[in-house]
């Protein structure tokens, strides 16, 4: 397995475009199998989620064309849809896979997805989404790990419009049933919906097709279906999760970091915390711009979902509080289990204690580098943020979680001048 060599300590000063977003990369992928007409989509991020999502289609029936030496990167999806069974070995490594429940069921009236189990950072389970296509008349039978979707409509439209309100927001769910309910008979209203940006860029990727969708980015969501949608071309939104990751750095080392390419208002909870930690904020046209201050001050956290402090960026923020004078506390509110990346700060010489959902940061300490293992695809980040303010070498492992989310991260890092070298 690969793993990231990091001198420390180094300082990131320079600037990066902002790839495309993971998040949105994926449900515009499962949104293919939803026509048997050409989508293509632009800047998607050479990641694993992204290959994986990709090889799930084409084992689906789909042929899949990537451009790779095209800028921005695009792929064109043709789902012919023959096969509507996604097994274990393509979707076990991936939680996103099962995005494809809705499209299939909506289009084909039948799907069958591997569970794909636990998660580092928590159960993560999919009862919103099954809940939710069976409240749109669908039949769900869970047997031997596997999910099975049958929709008891028949004719063109299998799937019945239905208001259904989520017990809680979630992305995944929110998005599969949206898709789920463009080809649905009649209208379907969706309450307490999640509110990520990423939603709202499928959203568009949908009406581009022929959906009508109203509401996408606030809590209720409502859908009129349609016979049938079409071919469309779509740019996704920028990463906001891996500009927000530069951005912390050149903070956290004391540098000046711009990314481009992106709306700041999708970072609006990030950069209202960085600013009152002190760093110096600076808003363009696409563009942000972070840097240290002269004194970084602690400052206490609760992630939430959006429009709250996102939970995809507490890792990272953890590590900036390292740094900062004072003591702060995070609270993670979304996941159980995140905080498996304070044992390796610890061996860096970071002071953390965690109580439950809460990890305490005395700032200030004397990180120093050391082997430290990554444990999910955000933990990573933080690493090797850590490691960029560590005196002497840190070699962060595992870093395949890395890159199911980061693309080319190693070389956006040389970019802003910091050697961060790929050691196979």
């Amino acid at each position: 397995m690969d793993s990231f060599l990091i001198q420390g300590p180094g300082q990131l000063n320079g600037s990066i475009a902002a790839s495309g977003a993971k998040n949105a990369a994926l449900p515009a992928l499962a949104a293919c199998l939803l026509t048997d007409e050409d989508v293509e989509l632009e800047r998607l991020p050479q990641v694993r989620d992204v290959i994986t999502m990709g090889r799930v289609l084409e084992h689906l029936g789909a042929e899949v064309t990537r451009s790779t030496d095209a800028t921005p990167t695009r792929v064109r999806c043709h789902a012919l849809a023959a096969d509507r069974e996604a097994p274990y070995e393509l979707v076990k490594t991936m939680r996103a896979s099962v995005l494809v429940l809705g499209p299939l069921v909506a289009r084909l009236g039948y799907a069958r997805v591997s569970l794909p189990g636990g998660c580092a950072i928590g159960a993560r389970p999919i009862d919103l989404h099954l809940a939710g296509l069976e409240a749109m008349g669908a039949e769900v039978e869970l047997d031997h790990g596997y999910v099975t979707v049958r929709a008891r409509g028949g004719g063109a439209k299998p799937l019945a419009g239905c208001r259904y309100r989520f017990a809680m927001p979630s992305v995944g769910a929110t998005e599969n049933l949206m898709m789920a309910a463009t080809l649905a008979q009649g209208t379907t209203v969706l309450d307490n919906c999640a509110q990520e940006p990423e939603i709202s860029d499928l959203a568009t990727l949908l009406r581009a097709m022929g959906a009508q969708i109203s509401g996408a980015g606030s809590a209720t969501i409502t859908i009129e279906g349609v016979d049938r949608l079409t071919r469309a071309r779509h740019a996704l939104l920028c990463d906001r999760i891996e500009a927000g990751t530069y951005l912390i750095g050149g903070v956290m080392t004391n540098g000046s970091v711009t990314v481009t390419g992106l709306d700041a208002v999708h970072l609006t909870p990030l950069l209202e915390k960085l600013s009152d930690c002190g760093a110096n904020i600076s808003v363009a046209d696409h563009s942000i711009t972070a840097s240290g201050g002269s004194e970084l001050k602690a400052r206490d956290m609760i992630t939430a979902p959006h429009p709250g402090f996102p939970t995809d960026l507490q890792a990272q923020f953890l590590a900036l509080m390292t740094r900062a004078e004072g003591t702060s506390t995070i609270v993670e509110s979304v996941f159980e289990n995140r905080f498996q990346h304070v044992p390796e700060l610890r061996r860096m010489g970071a002071e953390i204690s965690i109580d439950g959902n809460a990890a305490r940061v005395t700032g200030c300490a004397s990180l120093t580098g050391a082997t430290v293992m990554a444990t999910d695809l955000r933990a990573s980040a933080c690493l090797v943020l850590a490691g960029l303010c560590a005196q002497g070498d840190t070699t962060v492992d595992r870093i395949y979680h890395l890159d199911r989310g980061y693309e080319r991260m190693e070389s956006k890092l040389q970019t802003l001048g910091v050697p961060v070298q790929r050691i196979e």
